[in-house]
């Protein structure tokens, strides 16, 4: 066995699959290069979601001509010089490793100016080779130009998603970088179109507002706790807002994104019993530690924090986002704090024996009919001025005494005091909506109970709808079909950049299955023309759907082949039977079981729980003995 000593180039683009995963991955160490550049306005522009052109330009210190060569070697740094530095870490990058890795796998050209330089210099790598430098006059600041991504390196190109995967995740980290630095200006373009231009905001909840919208700033409140171990401040999402995709979560310490299962758990501890199973709040958590009791060189992307007092940590979140959610009065709270709060008086026992009470007066209105003026009283009612309620006669006559016509007189004869009798109009209110017939009843929206042969056949109705939209969805994704009702007001529903991007990568699809969902010009929210046959318009329930398929779409990314079908299917089915209408009368009821019935496989769900239960007579029978 020989062994040898790599060349330069290949241990370079070794070490770039560490740092350089996708195009993502250098849109992130280049915005964060300019941050740490102390650049005011930082300009990402990207062609084919990465794969021929990344370009980050910023208004920063700039470099000279020896620096702008020295950078893109391994290790080249300028923060750090000790080993005791790094335990001082208070900018983006510093292990030098980032130019280096991207040389390594794509074609780099620079172009940069200091201030107190006339000219400025451009640079060109590829496969970390030195191929030119030379006097150009560019603006102070650099301007980074990365060009066919992994074109050295097949394989790793082969294996990137398509663009609009690609260009999820690179709008995902612009808008980490952009939300860590809310006084600077970022702008992200696509192919020459704008995802987002975003001006210095005074605050970050100004930050939050230009990225995700009014709507959220809506359904967030604020979070503070100050400590001696850590300052956690931010905001937290309404629990009443909580959906089912992990979406708009994020922490940051000092002023970095990270990741952390960890304090993850803690703020959804905070949330138990206020959401439902299987929701999740949006948070924006930014936490200030002293530099020396983390370590941010745990992970080639620095993604991933250790802190010293992680579980001390863990318990501040999780009183801070408790108190916050008390203060909003969204869960228990405990206020210490009673100065000038006012006395509430204790009664005793005796009380009502000492102070008499006054029973209020019910007055009823005996010329109301709920069958003229839409159930509103009639204009001559004596109730459209209530001082008229002083002077009302009462009888014995009549069903309803005390009626009284428009001149003052009693009815002739008609009842209800000078109104036509419209008893039989009491029907008509009940056409649309039949009482369920001897056979059937319909029990508080959940089951259907009918009447079999050999005892009480019981439909959940829930299970059922899940079975029959999962087998529309099979067969509409394979025959590229499916019957969609067109909504009488589209809904519009702001997603986030980067969730377009999902709805656009599957467009086609969505629309075979009858969902009919457009990308609106601001390029961060989807209107809802068209759902699929069963589906409730209500604009919160529809809101809630684009969500669930957010959630649903995102993890099915790694499915492939039928394995996707029937997985997509089974999602959209279960997203469908919880968004579905309820069911209203006998003859809906009886549609939903003729189409059960109509199923390959009628009495289970995708899951193989029951949608069918019988209960013969004889166990009825022995309930009574």
């Amino acid at each position: 066995m020989d062994i040898r000593i790599l060349p330069g180039n290949i241990a370079n683009m070794i070490a770039a699959g560490e740092v350089v995963q996708r195009p993502a991955s250098v849109v992130k160490e280049l915005m964060e290069n300019a941050v740490d550049a102390g650049a005011g306005t930082i300009s990402v522009a990207i062609s084919d979601a990465g794969k021929t052109l990344i370009q980050v330009i910023d208004d920063g210190c700039g470099m000279s001509p020896d620096e702008a060569v020295l950078c893109f070697e391994r290790h080249a740094t300028s923060k750090i010089a000790t080993a005791e530095d790094l335990m001082d870490i208070t900018t983006f990058g510093f292990r030098g490793e980032a130019l280096a890795s991207i040389a390594a796998v794509a074609e780099v050209t620079l172009k940069t100016r200091r201030e107190q330089d006339e000219t400025g210099c451009e640079v060109v790598f590829a496969s970390s080779e030195h191929l030119s430098t030379r006097e150009v006059s560019v603006p102070v600041g650099a301007n980074f130009a990365v060009r066919n991504l992994f074109y050295n390196v097949p394989a790793r190109r082969k294996f990137l998603k398509s663009d609009n995967v690609e260009m999820k995740h690179i709008v995902s980290e612009f808008v980490r970088v952009a939300l860590t630095r809310p006084g600077l200006n970022f702008t992200l373009l696509h192919n020459g179109k704008e995802i987002y231009v975003l001006k210095k905001a005074n605050s970050l909840k100004f930050r939050i507002q230009d990225i995700f919208g009014s709507q959220v700033v809506n359904e967030i409140v604020d979070l503070h706790a100050d400590t001696s171990v850590v300052r956690v401040s931010g905001y937290v999402g309404r629990p009443d807002s909580a959906k089912k995709s992990q979406t708009n979560q994020y922490f940051f310490v000092n002023g970095r994104y990270f990741r952390s299962a960890y304090l993850h758990k803690s703020v959804m501890k905070a949330y138990e019993h206020l959401i439902p199973e299987g929701a999740a709040p949006s948070y924006f958590i930014w936490l200030e530690v002293d530099p020396h009791t983390m370590d941010v060189n745990i992970h080639p992307t620095k993604t991933e924090i250790k802190f010293e007092d992680d579980s001390v940590i863990f318990q501040i979140i999780y009183a801070g986002v408790k108190e916050a959610l008390g203060k909003n009065s969204f869960g228990d709270a405990i206020d210490f704090d009673r100065e000038g709060a006012p006395e509430i008086p204790v009664l005793s026992r005796k009380y009502q024996e000492t102070h008499s009470f006054a029973e209020p007066v019910i007055t009823s209105d005996p010329t109301y009919n709920p069958f003229d003026n839409d159930g509103f009283p009639s204009e001559i009612s004596p109730y459209s001025n209530p001082a008229a309620l002083s002077g009302l006669e009462t009888s014995d006559a009549g069903i309803f005494p005390g009626a009284v016509s428009a001149c003052g007189d009693r009815s002739g004869g008609q009842p209800y005091g000078g109104f036509a009798d419209r008893r039989d109009d009491y029907g008509k209110l009940f056409e649309e909506k039949m009482l369920p017939s001897s056979q059937m009843l319909i029990y508080k929206g959940k089951y259907i109970l009918i009447s079999a042969k050999s005892g009480i056949m019981a439909i959940h109705i829930r299970r059922a709808r899940e079975r029959i939209f999962y087998e529309q969805y099979l067969k509409a994704i394979s025959m590229n079909g499916h019957f969609s009702q067109s909504s009488l007001f589209p809904v519009t529903v702001h997603v986030g950049a980067d969730n377009v991007f999902i709805f656009r990568e599957y467009s086609a699809m969505l629309l075979s299955l009858g969902f009919r969902i457009e990308e609106e010009p601001d390029n961060v929210s989807v209107t809802v023309s068209a759902l699929p046959e069963g589906y409730s318009a209500e604009p919160a329930q529809v809101e809630k759907m684009v969500f669930d398929l957010v959630a649903a779409l995102s993890d099915s990314r790694e499915l492939v082949g039928e394995n996707m079908h029937s997985s997509l299917a089974s999602r959209f089915a279960i997203i469908g039977a919880l968004n579905a209408s309820p069911i209203r009368n006998s003859i809906e009821a009886q549609k939903l079981i003729d189409d059960l019935f109509s199923c390959e496989n009628s009495e289970i769900t995708m899951s193989g729980k029951k949608t069918i239960v019988l209960m013969p007579e004889d166990d009825i029978d022995n309930k009574f003995n």
